[in-house]
């Protein structure tokens, strides 16, 4: 069985696979400070809950845009599953050309979803991901990593009119009843989801007419959904495609 992390500057998903089989997902708090045991003994317990044997893992990768955390993850991989992790990152075979001006500069988490929409597809994607930032990123039909797009994701936005309008509260990311909101709670849930839902459409149509080729546009993160369901150019919501993205890389590295 395989252990794919994917670790955010928010947010660490955890999946399981047997195969191609995706067993159960986890999302924990990203935590810099909590230590390789901490992580080995929570993802323990994770397993129990799930009636998975943890000591069926013979492998495990990681996707991470937070560097601190990848000597407490290798430890922990080492210790609690006896293997050493494979990060994603320069070396590693990911299939797929980059012809972004310094590869390097490219974060895992882009690259990985990028394989996997493209290995789903075979043709032209964008993907656009809802997580701490909201990036956006261009596969051609060729599968080759073009690049794409970044911004403030949604947490932040609100966090930031939280933190720098005095009067403004914080509030929860939901669909309001009006886009014109009839009080602040509502006014601000328009602002930030259809402000989004315009972001998201308005940089996927100037990508696809720059572009030159018909892309699929898959969302992913767990901000996607809402967005989504109002969305004109989401073609469709993939909840794993981080992990998928994984899995198969790992594969690229491991075929035996």
């Amino acid at each position: 069985m395989l252990l794919a992390i994917d670790v955010g500057n928010t947010n660490t998903v955890l999946g399981v696979y047997d195969g191609k089989n995706l067993l159960d997902h986890w999302r924990l708090e990203t935590n810099t400070r909590r230590t390789s045991d901490e992580y080995g003994i929570l993802l323990r317990q994770l397993f129990q809950v799930s009636g998975i044997d943890p000591g069926l893992v013979r492998a495990v990768a990681v996707s991470s845009v937070v560097p601190p955390l990848q000597f407490n993850l290798e430890k922990m991989s080492e210790r609690y599953f006896k293997t050493r992790p494979m990060f994603v990152g320069p070396g590693v075979k990911t299939g797929m050309p980059i012809l972004y001006d310094n590869p390097r500069e490219v974060g895992a988490d882009r690259i990985v979803n990028a394989v996997a929409a493209y290995d789903k597809h075979h043709r032209g994607v964008i993907v656009v991901d809802f997580g701490t930032a909201t990036t956006f990123d261009a596969v051609t039909p060729k599968g080759e990593y073009l690049g794409g797009a970044i911004c403030p994701g949604i947490n932040i936005s609100l966090e930031a009119l939280f933190q720098n309008a005095s009067k403004l509260p914080r509030v929860e990311y939901a669909r309001p009843p009006h886009v014109v909101g009839r009080n602040t709670v509502h006014s601000i849930q328009s602002g930030i989801l259809y402000g989004y839902v315009g972001l998201v459409d308005g940089i996927c149509t100037r990508m696809q007419a720059e572009l030159g080729f018909e892309a699929r546009v898959v969302a992913t993160g767990g901000m996607a959904p809402l967005v989504a369901s109002e969305s004109k150019v989401i073609h469709e919501v993939d909840e794993f495609l981080t992990l998928e993205g994984l899995r198969i890389i790992y594969g690229r590295n491991h075929a035996s």
